[in-house]
């Protein structure tokens, strides 16, 4: 999670920050406001606590590195909380970011981005996955993240972690061509993001990220020598999102929507590889569907398993997301809480006007304690990875369940083509169908061919489930799914011909 700044002491930077932030702020400096806004963060549950989150301002100040360092600690121990700033190049960015948080320069691109159906439809894909997600696998990308001797974004360290990550989510992708892995580069520091992307196959531009950041930092400040080892913070995100992908890949899982898996540099800094990514799509107009963050998540210091922030999130993802945990993971406590302005990299999504998310391993004043430490290690929560698996199998169902159908995507079409002799047959499939769709297939072509289609097994000209066998090559017949599943197709060639196969259904 967020805490101090990208400057060098004495620089002066622009951020923005909420009200709670800001009166910690001015405890150690005399920085004058430049600008002010009323935030206008999702709805929260019961009308009073939406109405004080709705009247939280943010505000825009120009300081310097020991200023920063101040807040940081302030913010830390007395606020029992992370982050509360967001780092601004310049303090036009910084105004243009407030005119968006306010609604009044909502960027268009973004708040037309499509909005998912939510409705859940998955089981058939999601259920079979979700116990091969596994708690050592997660710890092991953790202790193989915490053993960098530092993920900072401007040591050497840190830039190593990125290309050690890279490298391990290229060796998962196996050579699959409909997958890539790249880094992100940042132009003022040296550490770059990871993204990986599964390109959809019916819709890829639309877009679902599953994010966590990969930099970890020491709050008594971070050199190429000092230990900051970020087992929870946020290693354990990035393994657990580091885990979806892995399970996606492991079953041939070929999303309809475009998946990407984000690992977030420089977000300790103000969330500033975030912000860049997050810009970057905006200004290209890509539709970005949803967006979830998972920073920090094997810390299990509460009496719930997992907490849905409330504030600087989408209310109806929020909603979705709870929904997705009660669907698939019933023994999972789910409790709400609030984080404040610029706590996680799901801010600088939500700056753009994207429905963002941010499950989290505990309520805020009862987070792990260790963060931002050298005693942020895997020792310090258990040794193992059980808290985290919860997150990890959250998010994949989430990933499905959005990468997987939504309003207005069309349907799957798949062709085929050749020759059939006199009473040669020829079998296709299986086309995995979705419940509530239709599988339709149809041919042309020349002689007389017959079609017949049929669910679960490979049709005969005496077993289908529906068949057309006029005396042409043109020919259709369909089949209302009532349940996901497979349907085959066969062509007899009542003589000999040609034929011009077309198979269109949803995929499951």
């Amino acid at each position: 999670m967020a805490l101090c700044s990208a400057a060098h002491a004495g620089e002066k930077v622009w951020i923005s920050l909420g009200d709670a932030a800001l009166a910690q702020l001015q405890k150690h400096t005399t920085a004058a406001v430049a600008a002010s806004v009323q935030a206008r963060p999702a709805p929260l549950e019961g009308a009073a606590v939406a109405a004080a989150a709705a009247a939280e301002g943010v505000h825009l100040v120009q300081v310097d590195e020991d200023d920063l360092a101040k807040l940081s600690a302030s913010v830390h121990h007395e606020l029992r909380r992370c982050g509360g700033f967001m780092y601004h190049a310049s303090q036009a960015e910084g105004l243009a970011t407030l005119q968006r948080q306010s609604g009044a320069a909502r960027r268009v691109t973004a708040a037309a981005a499509t909005r998912p159906s939510y409705v859940i439809d998955q089981q058939s894909l999601v259920t079979p996955m979700l116990p091969q997600v596994q708690a050592s696998n997660i710890g092991q990308t953790i202790i193989d993240l915490s053993s960098f001797v530092n993920r900072h974004y401007q040591t050497s360290a840190g830039v190593n972690a990125s290309n050690w990550l890279k490298q391990r989510w290229t060796t998962l992708a196996n050579g699959r061509s409909d997958i890539t892995v790249e880094q992100f580069s940042h132009p003022n520091w040296k550490q770059k993001s990871v993204i990986a992307t599964i390109r959809g196959t019916d819709n890829p531009d639309e877009v679902v990220v599953l994010g966590g950041h990969l930099d970890s930092i020491n709050q008594a400040g971070t050199g190429e020598s000092t230990r900051a080892p970020g087992a929870d913070d946020d290693a354990s995100g990035v393994a657990s999102l580091t885990e979806v992908f892995r399970t996606l890949v492991a079953n041939g899982y070929k999303p309809r929507r475009t998946l990407k898996f984000m690992a977030y540099a420089a977000e300790e800094v103000g969330l500033r590889g975030s912000q860049e990514i997050a810009r970057s799509h905006a200004n290209a107009g890509v539709n970005v569907v949803g967006v979830m963050q998972l920073d920090m998540t094997n810390y299990k210091g509460s009496v719930n398993d997992i907490y849905i922030y409330t504030d600087y999130t989408d209310s109806q993802q929020n909603t979705f997301v709870t929904n997705l945990i009660r669907t698939y993971l019933p023994n999972v406590t789910i409790g709400s809480d609030r984080c404040g302005y610029g706590c996680s990299d799901h801010a600088s999504w939500n700056a753009q006007g994207y429905a963002a998310s941010m499950p989290f391993e505990a309520a805020m004043s009862e987070s792990d304690p260790y963060i931002h430490t050298a005693n942020d290690t895997y020792e310090n929560t258990g040794s193992n990875a059980e808290h985290s698996v919860k997150f990890a199998r959250m998010a994949l169902a989430y990933m499905v369940e959005l990468g997987s159908d939504g309003p207005g995507l069309p349907d799957k079409v798949e062709t085929f083509s050749g020759s059939l002799t006199r009473s040669q047959t020829k079998s296709f499939g299986p086309f995995k169908a979705a419940a509530g769709s239709t599988f339709k297939a149809s041919t042309t072509g020349t002689g007389d061919i017959d079609l017949y289609a049929k669910r679960s097994s490979v049709p005969t000209t005496s077993s289908y489930d529906c068949k057309s066998d006029g005396s042409t090559a043109s020919e259709t017949c369909s089949i209302n799914i009532t349940a996901n599943g497979d349907v085959y197709v066969l062509l007899k060639g009542y003589t000999a011909g040609s034929y011009n196969l077309s198979v269109s259904y949803r995929p499951q």
